[in-house]
């Protein structure tokens, strides 16, 4: 079954149908930098071109890199504060003409890596954590999502986690990846306190580099790469469209 997928970032914004049995893209992904100011408006218009592109009329899925109920904007770090409040699900459909299922980012690219990745099969507690603009995070236990855990945010020794530790920082500040990698590293440290978990899996546009810095990291939890890598958010968007509008 082919569904489109959207993942919204706080840089780009990025679409390709999916084979949601697979995973597989059905055609290059295509990716629009994100409107600065990133306004519910400027937003929801990027999505329409990017439906236009592909010249989807069918249901669709689109990530967000926020707290997500009901397809509801609860939060803001890393759009406009507009957001809040917003009803994506309804502004996407409005500029789109097609139903749109929208779900936290991080969430979307857990629920692909654990049906189709790095994830499948493993029971307990599983952290996804993708690592770009911000830090997001998806957690699951025995293979059930809990929604919007936003662990990006946590204070690890009086810094807001993704502010020392996001891939972005490592960018914006010029950080070796030795540097990074321990911020890293004590980050990880207090997620693996506080949740046990089995496996962490490591997302974001910064998993096609995880040979840079994984080998870097002292953890008693094993920390793999993504698999599906930056394309998790955009396949697990497409899952979660069939999930809210099954086919029939």
């Amino acid at each position: 079954m082919e569904r489109l997928g959207i993942d919204i970032g706080g840089s780009g914004i990025k679409a390709a149908p999916v084979d949601v049995a697979t995973g597989a893209l059905l055609a290059e992904r295509h990716r629009i930098e994100t409107p600065q100011p990133a306004t519910p408006d400027a937003v929801a218009a990027t999505v329409a071109e990017l439906v236009a592109h592909f010249g989807w009329t069918g249901p669709l899925g689109a990530t967000f890199p926020a707290i997500v109920r009901a397809g509801v904007i609860r939060s803001a770090a890393n759009v406009d504060p507009s957001w809040i409040g917003a009803d994506a699900a309804r502004r996407f459909a409005d500029a789109t003409g097609c139903p749109v299922t929208v779900l936290n980012d991080a969430d979307a690219a857990g629920v692909a890596e654990m049906t189709l990745g790095a994830g499948r099969g493993v029971a307990g507690v599983v952290l996804l954590l993708t690592f770009g603009t911000g830090i997001g995070s998806a957690l699951f236990v025995d293979g059930h999502l809990v929604p919007n855990t936003e662990l990006g945010h946590l204070e690890v020794d009086g810094h807001d986690a993704e502010h020392r530790a996001a891939a972005s920082v490592r960018e914006d500040h010029d950080l070796s990846w030795k540097h990074w990698a321990k911020r890293v590293d004590r980050y990880l440290e207090v997620v693996e306190a506080l949740f046990s978990p089995e496996l962490l899996i490591v997302g974001g546009g910064v998993s096609k580099k995880a040979d840079k810095f994984l080998p870097l990291l002292h953890r008693e939890t094993p920390v793999v790469p993504a698999q599906l890598r930056n394309q998790a958010g955009i396949v697990g968007a497409a899952m979660a469209s069939v999930a809210a509008h099954p086919p029939g």
